[in-house]
């Protein structure tokens, strides 16, 4: 079973970056896309971006796109999350996901896709 402990989080101002970590354990070869998703109280658990650990491909939410940047690193079974010009409304618990292989790149933005969820972590961005 895979398990993924997210870090990083933390109060900022507008403008400023932040980098979240996820550790993952357990994962099998069969475990390739990492997503990256975030909640706000009483919205849907959205999309904002996912690699994939084989292939290193990665995909973004349109509103992330540019100012956000997923990468992984094997070594250490860890995938980042850099964000850079925050702004308020990216204020949400950020969870980093796990799920399958995917070769339909439209699997990878698909919250049902992912079968393993971190506990998340609070980025509050302040204007």
């Amino acid at each position: 079973q895979v398990q993924l402990v997210e870090s990083g989080g933390g109060l900022v101002q507008a403008g400023d970056s932040l980098r979240l970590s996820c550790a993952a354990s357990g994962r099998t070869f069969s475990s390739d896309a990492m997503g990256w998703f975030r909640q706000t109280p009483g919205k849907e658990r959205e999309f904002v971006g996912a690699i994939s650990w084989s292939g290193g491909s990665t995909y973004y939410a349109d509103s992330v796109k540019g100012r956000f940047t997923i990468s992984v690193d094997n070594a250490k079974n860890t995938v980042y999350l850099q964000m850079n010009s925050l702004k308020p409304e990216d204020t949400a618990v950020y969870y980093c996901a796990a799920g399958a292989t995917y070769y339909d790149s439209s699997y990878y933005y698909k919250r049902r896709s992912y079968y393993y969820w971190g506990q998340g972590t609070q980025v509050t961005v302040s204007s």
